[in-house]
């Protein structure tokens, strides 16, 4: 499919119409390489990365009116490159290995991004005696793994997801969340340079955590979770239809473990806490966070065509959100300018208290 649509392009490119080779250029990567993805790279993440590469420099030279002979040269470099990935992808004695490992690492760095927010506000729900909110929580994230199944179900059975509204729906939610996450950032940051910690919950997080409050809680909590369910569930369905799926199941099972593991982990460690040190730390976590799902966020909505794309030489890093392109670093760059202004804000409001001698009430 790939490489039909990619042919097609060049030729609607040839006629002078560049809008549809555009488009059909992005569809080639979205409809025919990108669900394939992961079960490339469990093989050869080199590969997978060259072959994305060459997709973003075939697009790029038709958005920028590049002569019909460079966008045909470009065609059949990729074209090239995915009969390397067809060898790759052959069946051999590896597919069981290279479908854990696939499973496996999906599912892991979805999660662990997910986990990390959901863990964060389990543990301060926790840690300011307000476990009646923490069912709100669990529901959100619970029922995002059931609209991720359900998202499964419907793509294998009833109908046709588009690479684009894949892209459009995990870019929108990541932006989101990021935007949500810089300003809990940068209030949890504000709280931990304050001090006074229990005379704050005794007076005003009775009020903060209202009936709204609580159901924005399950919100952040559906949108997180279900980003990476609806990214995850649908490269397992392409990890499935290869085969091996006692292999598939086995790494879904271990990333489940692991991630069970680190879950355990930060509730227990965040009891043992000061109220002022667990706040300072979950707001460096979340800036961090914030950063990554800005520059995913950016990246979705330029695969999906919303934002243009300008190439720059520099490390694609998937983990930290990292793309090589002007608008995601640009995005990166800017939620980290916003988060540095807020963190010396609240230091700068919080030195005024004390030389006020208007610090907490409780701290006298």
């Amino acid at each position: 499919q790939a490489r039909l649509l990619v042919g097609e392009a060049v030729a609607a490119y040839r006629a002078g119409e560049g809008r549809a080779a555009r488009d059909l250029a992005l569809s080639a990567y979205l409809d025919g390489f990108e669900p394939i993805e992961p079960a490339l790279a469990a093989r050869d993440r080199e590969l997978m990365l060259r072959i994305e590469a060459a997709m973003i420099e075939l697009r790029t030279a038709i958005g920028s009116d590049a002569g019909a002979d460079e966008v045909a040269g470009r065609a059949e470099a990729i074209d090239a490159l995915l009969t390397e990935a067809e060898q790759v992808l052959a069946p051999g004695e590896s597919d069981a290995t290279a479908a854990f490992a696939g499973a496996f690492t999906i599912l892991l760095r979805e999660g662990l991004e997910a986990l990390l927010i959901v863990i964060a506000m389990l543990a301060f729900l926790r840690k300011a005696g307000r476990t009646e909110a923490m069912p709100y929580v669990h529901a959100g994230w619970a029922g995002a793994l059931v609209a991720g199944g359900a998202t499964w179900a419907a793509a294998t059975w009833l109908i046709g997801i588009s690479g684009a509204s894949r892209e459009l729906t995990e870019g929108f939610a990541a932006l989101f969340a990021a935007v949500v996450l810089v300003w809990v950032g940068i209030w949890m940051h504000g709280k931990s340079q304050a001090g006074a910690w229990q005379r704050y919950i005794e007076d005003r997080l009775s009020h903060a955590l209202s009936k709204g409050s609580m159901w924005f809680l399950f919100l952040l909590a559906f949108v997180v979770v279900y980003r990476e369910a609806f990214e995850t569930v649908l490269f397992y369905a392409a990890l499935w239809a290869q085969g091996a799926h006692a292999a598939v199941l086995a790494g879904a099972a271990a990333a489940v473990a692991v991630l069970a593991v680190v879950a355990w982990a930060m509730l227990r460690w965040s009891r043992r806490l000061p109220f002022g040190t667990f706040f300072s730390i979950s707001a460096f976590l979340l800036a961090a966070i914030a950063v990554v799902l800005a520059g995913k966020g950016v990246a979705a909505l330029q695969e999906a065509g919303w934002l243009p794309l300008t190439p720059v030489p520099f490390p694609r890093v998937d983990l930290l959100g990292l793309s090589p392109t002007l608008e995601t670093l640009g995005a990166q760059a800017l939620v980290v300018v916003v988060l540095a202004i807020g963190f010396v804000a609240n230091r700068a409001t919080t030195s005024g208290r004390r030389r006020n001698g208007s610090g907490p009430r409780s701290a006298h």
